[in-house]
């Protein structure tokens, strides 16, 4: 099983010191390539774990297509030439479909003159289907003649502690894991009493309610994602500026109604919302 820890510090110590010292001692291990992607606490992002998956979640990024970036770093000496190594999709890890999820990979990527790292880009697609399913889009490094796989064997990082961490992969392997599924995000002042009652600002989190407030409030899932973007404060107006809109609907005779037929709780509407109750029109 191999140091990872020590790979990296040599592969530091080299790329930060290249071209400096002349007389530094020539690094021994393997010369190869692997993913290097991390995610965690954003307020820690130092201590983020490596991982042998990402998420991609349309529904945060709130665009059709995106090309989605993945960091490929080196183990070995730097160079001062470029490089060349391959990627291919791995069909074992596979579901997403070729044309409808993503668009061909590109097999040959270049590590630069200088450089200890580069980004790929996987051209992806936002479709109905990622609603209801998640499709898995698995990536593999293939080997060189300038580079080998550096880590088919990784050992977290003790560290490297925040977040989730998984024990042991193979770092030449990743898998972006692709949905738009709109799941409760990271701020939403709402809960679910006894009785199956809405309570709180925003009630229950649904998918539809959250298009309500992107309709007539210009809100997007991402202006949720932290106490930064979304404080209680805004939460608070949000809360009022919707409410005013719920009860002059309801006043109209033509109330919004959530998919199970209740009436739409949010802020200080004077009706009581039980999930699975339908609203009866009087």
């Amino acid at each position: 099983m191999k140091k990872i820890s020590i790979f990296i510090l040599f592969s530091v110590l080299i790329s930060s010191f290249w071209g400096c010292e002349k007389d530094i001692m020539s690094y021994e291990g393997r010369e190869g390539v692997y993913f290097a992607m991390r995610h965690g606490n954003p307020s820690l992002p130092n201590l983020w774990p490596y991982q042998p998956f990402t998420d991609v979640d349309f529904v945060r990024i709130n665009q059709d297509v995106v090309d989605f970036q993945l960091t490929v770093m080196i183990t070995g000496p730097v160079k001062d030439y470029a490089r060349t190594f391959k990627v291919q999709v791995n069909p074992d890890s596979t579901s997403a479909v070729l044309g409808q999820h993503f668009d061909a990979v590109q097999e040959n990527w270049t590590i630069p003159a200088g450089a200890t790292s580069t980004n790929i880009t996987v051209h992806l697609k936002r479709t109905p289907d990622l609603e209801q399913e998640v499709k898995t889009l698995g990536l593999r490094l293939v080997p060189t003649t300038d580079f080998a796989l550096s880590f088919p064997e990784w050992d977290a990082i003790p560290s490297l502690n925040q977040g989730t961490v998984v024990p042991e992969f193979d770092a030449s392997l990743h898998t972006l894991r692709l949905n738009d599924v709109m799941v409760r995000p990271a701020v939403w002042v709402g809960s679910l009493q006894p009785g199956d009652r809405e309570s709180g600002i925003m009630g229950v989190f649904t998918k539809r309610k959250m298009e309500f407030l992107t309709q007539y409030l210009g809100l997007k899932y991402e202006d949720f994602a932290s106490d930064q973007t979304m404080p209680m404060a805004r939460s608070i107006l949000i809360g009022n500026d919707a409410a005013a809109i719920l009860i002059e609907r309801y006043n109209a005779n033509d109330p919004i109604l959530e998919d199970d037929g209740r009436l739409m709780f949010i802020g200080s509407v004077p009706w009581t919302s039980v999930l699975g109750v339908p609203w009866v029109r009087p």
